[in-house]
């Protein structure tokens, strides 16, 4: 995530914010210029705040999301276009019952981790139809609550281009319980979506897009039945050594989940990567004489061209990340490892991206260079069709 500025006192402003906390003026996220500013009300619309740093096209007139009046989006769109939602919003196709306080505050940080999850999606130019387009599987999200009486429990999962989240996984004790009971070492509202999503992209960048041939020869053969291989993984668990060919033991489930984690994986190497060069991180340990936990964050990690580069830094960062969790008391940030089959497949969904931008051509093999053969980082779903569990284990 970038670091953004207020540009009326020069505040450091959050993706999250809503207000300045230095001149308290309303702020709001343009998604059109990739950046948060300071607002002012004028009538029913909002204008840019004049401030010491111009910003162009200062008359446009703007109105906030409809979900920013029930203070679950702090997106803006242009007024002149009609429209109620921000385009983050516009994917929302079911929310819970906001009268209800406890469903309004597990939704509202459900709508945090899905904003952040759209912003990604954006900076890799990724396809994001919604309905109406026209396109046969748009990108949906249901946010579903259980029943009352507990007799309908909502599962998490993708089905058809619908992204499900139970409104329970808001919940931080039930999440965290989950998460022990589950033995993972990561679970997350964003690694729900970044999992979840991955389902989504495999539709339209692998079947779509004509790589399936490839996908199999990393990833094995996804018309392996799926049922079965979820009802064996819940009797049997990962199979013994699995950690030398994949990223958690729920992506040995089926190669769906494979590809789904390391999808996972994927958006959080471009998102946190990006934030440490937003804030001039380095890392250079002076005991580090070989250079082989030294990095410069100075790039834009979504505009690489070689998945070398995200993981030559990946690799120090989060080791440096893990030991600051530790001095606080908290476990790792970043429990998993990185063998190099599951570099090969880092490199494939890379491939897969870069491939998908506008103008860009079919792409072509896995673009993972062979000095990272076995390099590791840190210390280490339902999906397709309507297979549900409300605890599976996954990058969460």
């Amino acid at each position: 995530m970038q670091l953004f500025q207020c540009q009326c006192c020069g505040q450091l402003l959050h993706f999250e914010n809503t207000v300045c906390l230095r001149c308290n003026r309303q702020v709001g996220y343009l998604p059109d210029r990739a950046t948060m500013a300071a607002v002012e009300a004028e009538g029913p619309v909002w204008r840019l705040a004049a401030g010491e740093t111009a910003l162009p096209d200062p008359d446009q007139e703007y109105r906030f999301c409809a979900n920013w009046e029930l203070s679950g989006c702090n997106w803006m769109l242009r007024a002149d276009r009609g429209e109620t939602f921000c385009r983050a919003c516009r994917h929302n196709r079911t929310v819970p019952d906001l009268s209800d306080p406890l469903n309004h505050s597990r939704w509202q940080k459900i709508e945090a981790a899905k904003r952040r999850l759209i912003y990604t999606l954006e900076r890799l130019d990724l396809p994001m139809p919604q309905a109406g387009d026209g396109h046969p599987e748009p990108m949906v999200f249901d946010f579903l609550a259980d029943s009352p009486d507990q007799s309908n429990r909502v599962m998490t999962g993708h089905a058809d281009g619908v992204v499900t989240i139970a409104l329970t996984e808001a919940d931080d004790a039930h999440r965290e319980k989950l998460r022990q009971d589950m033995n993972e070492g990561y679970r997350t509202l964003l690694g729900h979506f970044r999992h979840e999503i991955g389902h989504y992209y495999w539709d339209l960048l692998v079947r779509d897009g004509g790589r399936v041939e490839e996908f199999r020869d990393l990833f094995g053969d996804e018309s392996f039945d799926y049922g079965a291989a979820l009802q064996a993984h819940y009797q049997n668990g990962a199979p013994a050594g699995w950690e030398t060919a994949h990223v958690s033991a729920y992506a040995t489930m089926h190669p769906w989940e494979d590809w789904a984690e390391t999808w996972a994986h994927y958006l959080h190497m471009v998102d946190t990567i990006e934030t440490a060069a937003a804030f001039g991180m380095s890392v250079e340990p002076e005991l580090d004489d070989e250079g082989d936990l030294s990095t410069e964050l100075d790039f834009d990690p979504y505009r690489v061209r070689r998945i070398r580069r995200l993981v030559s830094a990946w690799m120090p960062l989060t080791v440096a990340l893990n030991a600051m969790n530790r001095s606080m008391g908290q476990n790792d940030l970043y429990p998993f490892v990185l063998p190099e089959p599951v570099l090969q497949k880092l490199g494939f969904v890379h491939d897969l991206v870069s491939a998908a931008r506008p103008g860009q051509g079919t792409g072509g093999a896995p673009d993972v260079d062979g000095d990272l053969a076995g390099a590791q980082s840190g210390q280490g779903r339902p999906a397709p069709g309507d297979q549900a569990r409300d605890a599976e284990p996954a990058l969460r």
